[in-house]
């Protein structure tokens, strides 16, 4: 049953990919100089049936018309749904956030979280360093294990990334209930730290 799972999310994988393509995000932040990083479940090979694709965007300086012209092209290039933007260059995460929802070929809805980091901020590289951790430390039997938990959960309850492999690799969590009765023994609130 496990072989499934790693089947699906490796489909989704591939379809993310196109997604990516489709969009043109890399090449147009990188036309205005900016340093584009994939971070999340697609860059640690976990993607399952939440479809969300995450990159943080760096530039020297955060332009709101810069970003917004950006933002409409790559809307347009997937027919985005929705678009919601969050200012918060003031606040010490000195960011931009872009959540778009669009629909693929198969009429699958993706959420596409773009997060536009001031260069040298408190976050720049931060998350990046943190996916590649895990990456690195997770085991195929724990990747078997966060993709099943991934899957079964119920579409209706929200669990983070990070809470997944938290619990997995951290605390040893092999089946939903566990996870459940983990998720509300760990209160987090704001950025869950590795």
């Amino acid at each position: 049953m496990t072989e499934n799972y790693i089947e699906k999310s490796q489909e989704n994988q591939k379809r993310a990919w196109e997604v990516v393509r489709k969009s043109r995000l890399v090449p147009l932040f990188e036309s205005l100089g900016a340093k584009v990083n994939l971070v999340g479940s697609l860059k640690i090979g976990v993607l399952a049936k939440h479809l969300d694709i995450d990159f943080h965007i760096y530039t020297p300086e955060l332009k709101l018309g810069h970003s917004f012209d950006v933002i409409a092209q790559i809307a347009e290039n997937l027919n985005a749904q929705s678009c919601q933007f969050i200012n918060s260059a003031q606040t010490e995460e000195e960011c931009f956030e872009w959540h778009l929802a669009c629909a693929d070929s198969d009429n699958q809805v993706w959420q596409i979280d773009i997060i536009q980091i001031k260069q040298g901020s408190k976050y720049d590289g931060h998350f990046e360093k943190i996916a590649e951790e895990i990456k690195t430390q997770m085991t195929d039997a724990q990747k078997e294990t966060i993709l099943r938990l991934k899957f079964e959960t119920p579409d209706d309850i929200k669990i983070s990334g990070m809470e997944y492999y938290k619990a997995v690799m951290q605390d040893n969590i092999q089946t939903l209930e566990q996870l459940l009765d983990w998720k509300k023994a760990h209160k987090f609130s704001g950025i869950i730290e590795w």
